[in-house]
């Protein structure tokens, strides 16, 4: 998977890059078929203390991309819920997709039923 990473306003450390890295892992863990991972992570000074941090995640798959982005006091939480936002987008797609796979399977048993009595 392709990882593009932008920062505005902050200093990149090595430690910020791991922490998005694992991150960005659990979720290609969860979805081997994302192509493109771009996080943007941005410092703003002109808000308030508690929504100083702010970070952006869209997840380049095959179909409509998957995006989420947060606002919070703290660069690590942030990068943290929108991990688990993005993540909820996979499961949800995932189970969708699952869900119709069923109804199709259960109309063609419905069918084969009643053409069998």
């Amino acid at each position: 998977m392709k990882f593009v990473l932008s920062t505005h306003n902050i200093t990149l450390t090595k430690a910020i890059e791991d922490h998005i890295l694992t991150r960005i892992d659990k979720l290609e863990h969860l979805d081997r078929r994302a192509l493109e991972a771009r996080v943007i992570i941005e410092h703003d000074h002109t808000r308030g203390p508690d929504k100083a941090f702010k970070c952006s995640m869209r997840l380049a798959v095959r179909g409509p991309d998957l995006y989420a982005e947060d606002v919070e006091a703290d660069l690590y939480a942030a990068i943290d819920v929108v991990a688990k936002k993005v993540q909820q987008q996979i499961r949800k797609r995932q189970s969708k997709t699952k869900a119709r796979k069923h109804t199709v399977a259960s109309r063609l048993k419905s069918k084969r039923q009643q053409a069998g009595d």
